[in-house]
Protein backbone atom coordinates (compact mmCIF):
# COMPACT_ATOMS: atom_id res chain seq x y z
CA UNK A 1 0.00 0.00 0.00
CA UNK A 2 1.20 3.50 -0.81
CA UNK A 3 1.99 6.00 1.96
CA UNK A 4 -0.68 8.47 0.88
CA UNK A 5 -4.11 8.57 -0.70
CA UNK A 6 -4.02 11.20 -3.42
CA UNK A 7 -6.81 13.76 -3.23
CA UNK A 8 -6.90 13.98 -7.01
CA UNK A 9 -5.85 17.64 -6.77
CA UNK A 10 -2.16 18.51 -7.16
CA UNK A 11 -2.37 21.67 -5.03
CA UNK A 12 -4.02 19.80 -2.16
CA UNK A 13 -1.57 16.89 -2.37
CA UNK A 14 1.29 19.38 -2.20
CA UNK A 15 -0.28 21.12 0.81
CA UNK A 16 -0.61 17.74 2.55
CA UNK A 17 2.89 16.57 1.68
CA UNK A 18 1.59 13.84 -0.64
CA UNK A 19 -2.09 13.37 0.16
CA UNK A 20 -4.07 11.82 3.00
CA UNK A 21 -1.54 9.83 5.04
CA UNK A 22 -2.05 6.10 5.54
CA UNK A 23 -2.44 4.95 9.17
CA UNK A 24 -3.61 8.45 10.15
CA UNK A 25 -6.83 10.37 10.70
CA UNK A 26 -7.46 13.46 8.58
CA UNK A 27 -10.14 15.96 9.55
CA UNK A 28 -11.68 18.29 6.97
CA UNK A 29 -14.23 20.82 8.21
CA UNK A 30 -16.05 23.79 6.78
CA UNK A 31 -19.37 25.51 6.31
CA UNK A 32 -22.02 24.31 3.85
CA UNK A 33 -21.12 24.57 0.16
CA UNK A 34 -17.36 24.48 0.75
CA UNK A 35 -16.87 21.21 -1.12
CA UNK A 36 -16.48 18.74 1.77
CA UNK A 37 -18.45 15.91 0.18
CA UNK A 38 -16.96 16.54 -3.26
CA UNK A 39 -13.52 16.34 -1.65
CA UNK A 40 -14.32 12.98 -0.02
CA UNK A 41 -15.81 11.50 -3.20
CA UNK A 42 -12.80 12.74 -5.17
CA UNK A 43 -10.42 10.98 -2.76
CA UNK A 44 -12.42 7.76 -3.17
CA UNK A 45 -12.31 8.07 -6.97
CA UNK A 46 -8.57 8.76 -6.94
CA UNK A 47 -8.00 5.71 -4.74
CA UNK A 48 -10.18 3.50 -6.95
CA UNK A 49 -8.07 4.47 -9.93
CA UNK A 50 -5.03 3.33 -7.94
CA UNK A 51 -6.70 -0.06 -7.41
CA UNK A 52 -8.07 0.23 -3.86
CA UNK A 53 -11.54 0.32 -2.33
CA UNK A 54 -13.13 2.93 -0.06
CA UNK A 55 -15.67 2.43 2.72
CA UNK A 56 -17.80 5.58 2.56
CA UNK A 57 -19.96 6.15 5.66
CA UNK A 58 -22.62 8.59 4.48
CA UNK A 59 -24.08 9.79 7.79
CA UNK A 60 -25.22 13.09 6.28
CA UNK A 61 -27.06 11.65 3.27
CA UNK A 62 -24.93 13.89 1.05
CA UNK A 63 -23.38 11.24 -1.22
CA UNK A 64 -25.03 11.16 -4.65
CA UNK A 65 -24.46 8.93 -7.65
CA UNK A 66 -24.87 12.03 -9.82
CA UNK A 67 -21.92 13.74 -8.12
CA UNK A 68 -19.89 10.54 -8.36
CA UNK A 69 -20.64 10.35 -12.10
CA UNK A 70 -19.49 13.95 -12.55
CA UNK A 71 -16.21 13.44 -10.70
CA UNK A 72 -15.47 10.02 -12.23
CA UNK A 73 -16.81 11.16 -15.58
CA UNK A 74 -14.68 8.94 -17.83
CA UNK A 75 -14.54 5.70 -15.82
CA UNK A 76 -17.47 5.75 -13.40
CA UNK A 77 -18.46 2.15 -14.28
CA UNK A 78 -15.02 0.98 -13.11
CA UNK A 79 -14.87 3.27 -10.06
CA UNK A 80 -18.39 2.91 -8.61
CA UNK A 81 -18.12 -0.78 -7.52
CA UNK A 82 -14.97 0.10 -5.55
CA UNK A 83 -16.85 2.44 -3.20
CA UNK A 84 -18.76 0.60 -0.47
CA UNK A 85 -21.51 2.95 0.67
CA UNK A 86 -22.90 2.64 4.21
CA UNK A 87 -25.79 4.88 5.31
CA UNK A 88 -26.49 5.02 9.07
CA UNK A 89 -29.60 7.04 9.92
CA UNK A 90 -29.09 7.41 13.68
CA UNK A 91 -26.10 7.99 15.92
CA UNK A 92 -26.62 4.48 17.32
CA UNK A 93 -26.39 3.01 13.82
CA UNK A 94 -23.19 5.01 13.24
CA UNK A 95 -21.80 3.43 16.41
CA UNK A 96 -22.51 -0.05 14.99
CA UNK A 97 -20.80 0.84 11.71
CA UNK A 98 -17.66 2.12 13.45
CA UNK A 99 -17.55 -0.85 15.82
CA UNK A 100 -17.71 -3.36 12.95
CA UNK A 101 -15.30 -1.69 10.52
CA UNK A 102 -12.63 -4.33 11.14
CA UNK A 103 -14.93 -6.89 9.53
CA UNK A 104 -14.96 -4.95 6.26
CA UNK A 105 -11.49 -3.41 6.04
CA UNK A 106 -9.45 -5.84 3.95
CA UNK A 107 -6.11 -5.43 2.22
CA UNK A 108 -8.04 -4.05 -0.74
CA UNK A 109 -9.41 -1.11 1.30
CA UNK A 110 -7.28 2.02 1.46
CA UNK A 111 -9.67 4.64 2.84
CA UNK A 112 -12.51 4.97 5.34
CA UNK A 113 -14.42 8.23 4.85
CA UNK A 114 -17.11 9.47 7.27
CA UNK A 115 -19.32 12.29 5.96
CA UNK A 116 -19.99 13.85 8.37
CA UNK A 117 -18.84 12.30 11.61
CA UNK A 118 -20.84 14.85 13.64
CA UNK A 119 -24.17 15.17 11.78
CA UNK A 120 -26.10 12.39 13.57
CA UNK A 121 -24.41 13.30 16.85
CA UNK A 122 -25.52 16.90 16.43
CA UNK A 123 -29.16 15.91 15.93
CA UNK A 124 -29.26 14.04 19.25
CA UNK A 125 -27.01 16.30 21.33
CA UNK A 126 -29.68 19.01 21.30
CA UNK A 127 -31.25 17.24 24.30
CA UNK A 128 -29.23 18.56 27.30
CA UNK A 129 -29.78 15.47 29.46
CA UNK A 130 -27.93 13.29 26.92
CA UNK A 131 -25.02 15.60 26.11
CA UNK A 132 -22.40 14.01 28.37
CA UNK A 133 -23.25 10.49 27.23
CA UNK A 134 -23.18 11.48 23.56
CA UNK A 135 -19.89 13.35 23.92
CA UNK A 136 -18.33 10.29 25.53
CA UNK A 137 -19.65 8.06 22.74
CA UNK A 138 -18.39 10.39 20.00
CA UNK A 139 -14.95 10.40 21.63
CA UNK A 140 -15.00 6.60 21.71
CA UNK A 141 -16.03 6.41 18.04
CA UNK A 142 -13.28 8.76 16.89
CA UNK A 143 -10.71 6.95 19.05
CA UNK A 144 -11.85 3.70 17.42
CA UNK A 145 -11.42 5.23 13.95
CA UNK A 146 -7.89 6.30 14.92
CA UNK A 147 -7.15 2.77 16.11
CA UNK A 148 -8.54 1.33 12.87
CA UNK A 149 -6.29 3.61 10.85
CA UNK A 150 -3.18 2.53 12.72
CA UNK A 151 -3.80 -1.20 13.11
CA UNK A 152 -5.28 -1.85 9.66
CA UNK A 153 -3.04 0.66 7.85
CA UNK A 154 -5.73 2.64 6.08
CA UNK A 155 -6.33 6.36 5.76
CA UNK A 156 -9.33 7.68 7.71
CA UNK A 157 -11.03 10.86 6.51
CA UNK A 158 -13.52 12.56 8.81
CA UNK A 159 -15.65 15.43 7.58
CA UNK A 160 -17.30 17.72 10.10
CA UNK A 161 -19.93 20.40 10.23
CA UNK A 162 -19.07 23.63 12.01
CA UNK A 163 -20.47 25.88 14.71
CA UNK A 164 -20.03 29.61 15.13
CA UNK A 165 -17.66 30.97 17.77
CA UNK A 166 -17.11 34.50 19.04
CA UNK A 167 -13.56 35.52 19.85
CA UNK A 168 -11.86 38.92 20.06
CA UNK A 169 -14.95 40.67 18.74
CA UNK A 170 -15.12 38.54 15.60
CA UNK A 171 -17.27 35.63 14.47
CA UNK A 172 -15.49 32.48 13.35
CA UNK A 173 -16.20 28.77 12.95
CA UNK A 174 -14.78 25.59 14.40
CA UNK A 175 -15.71 21.91 14.02
CA UNK A 176 -18.61 20.58 16.02
CA UNK A 177 -17.05 18.77 19.04
CA UNK A 178 -13.76 20.43 18.12
CA UNK A 179 -11.74 19.18 21.10
CA UNK A 180 -12.54 15.54 20.41
CA UNK A 181 -12.02 15.72 16.66
CA UNK A 182 -8.80 17.73 16.72
CA UNK A 183 -7.29 15.63 19.53
CA UNK A 184 -7.54 12.40 17.52
CA UNK A 185 -6.69 13.92 14.12
CA UNK A 186 -3.19 13.84 12.66
CA UNK A 187 -4.15 16.23 9.87
CA UNK A 188 -6.64 19.11 10.06
CA UNK A 189 -7.82 21.17 7.08
CA UNK A 190 -10.31 24.00 7.22
CA UNK A 191 -12.26 24.83 4.04
CA UNK A 192 -13.14 28.53 3.95
CA UNK A 193 -15.56 30.45 1.77
CA UNK A 194 -13.69 33.28 0.02
CA UNK A 195 -16.69 35.32 -1.05
CA UNK A 196 -16.06 34.43 -4.69
CA UNK A 197 -18.54 31.99 -6.26
CA UNK A 198 -17.31 28.39 -5.91
CA UNK A 199 -13.82 29.46 -4.78
CA UNK A 200 -12.58 28.23 -1.39
CA UNK A 201 -9.38 28.40 0.63
CA UNK A 202 -7.98 25.20 2.12
CA UNK A 203 -6.07 26.07 5.30
CA UNK A 204 -3.72 23.44 6.75
CA UNK A 205 -4.08 23.76 10.51
CA UNK A 206 -2.25 20.60 11.54
CA UNK A 207 0.09 18.07 9.96
CA UNK A 208 2.81 15.92 11.47
CA UNK A 209 6.16 17.67 11.14
CA UNK A 210 4.57 20.82 9.74
CA UNK A 211 4.63 24.00 11.80
CA UNK A 212 4.18 26.88 9.38
CA UNK A 213 0.69 28.08 8.39
CA UNK A 214 -0.08 27.09 4.80
CA UNK A 215 -3.02 27.25 2.46
CA UNK A 216 -4.08 27.02 -1.17
CA UNK A 217 -7.04 28.27 -3.17
CA UNK A 218 -9.39 25.81 -4.84
CA UNK A 219 -12.35 25.97 -7.17
CA UNK A 220 -15.35 23.66 -6.86
CA UNK A 221 -15.99 22.45 -10.39
CA UNK A 222 -18.28 19.91 -12.02
CA UNK A 223 -15.45 17.37 -12.07
CA UNK A 224 -14.42 18.00 -8.44
CA UNK A 225 -12.18 20.22 -6.37
CA UNK A 226 -9.39 21.72 -8.46
CA UNK A 227 -6.56 24.20 -8.04
CA UNK A 228 -7.86 27.73 -8.50
CA UNK A 229 -6.28 29.51 -11.44
CA UNK A 230 -6.23 33.25 -10.77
Amino acid sequence: MQRFVSTGCGALDKLLGGGLPISCVSLVYGEAETGKTSFAIQCAVSLARAGYNTIFVDSDGAFSTRRLSQIAYYDVEKVAPMILLVRPTTFKEQTLVVDHLEEYVTDEVGLVAVDTVTSLYRVEVEAPETTFKLNRELNRQVASLAQTAKTLKVAVLMLSQVRSIFAEGRVGVEPVATRVLKFWSDVVIKLKDTGQPRVIEAVLEKRLGHKRPASCYLSIEKTGVREYKH
